[in-house]
């Protein structure tokens, strides 16, 4: 079996949307963390201050066949129009693992059988 690290730097408005989608999809543990975010175009805010935004990261470890639907899903989330994009998700593939929970790699087998 082999395994992927999603992450996601997501708005932190649309956080608990990303989580439900990931845990809907059959994620089961996320760690989630803060983040600052800093664009090329900043947006103006009261008195001439700029604001870029808080972000959330959500960090996953799935299997890599699941962690492409998640990344979809996530993706439909961020961008609901063509050109309108609020955060980004991406996969890395991992070579070596510790430390999963046995529980979830059950349900990524199972997860396997039930998309052949």
């Amino acid at each position: 079996m082999k395994f992927s690290a999603l992450v996601a730097i997501v708005p932190e408005d649309q956080e608990q949307e990303c989580i439900d989608e990931a845990r809907e999809l059959g994620a089961g543990g996320i760690t989630v963390m803060s983040g600052r975010g800093i664009s090329n175009t900043s947006k103006k805010t009261f008195f001439g201050l700029t604001y870029d935004g808080s972000q959330s990261v959500l960090l996953m470890v799935l299997e890599k066949g699941l962690s492409l639907e998640i990344l979809k899903a996530i993706q439909r989330t961020l961008r609901p129009k063509e050109n309108d994009s609020r955060g980004v998700v991406f996969t890395v593939p991992l070579e070596h693992l510790g430390g999963i929970d046995m529980s979830q790699v059950h349900k990524f087998e199972q997860h396997l059988k039930d998309s052949l």
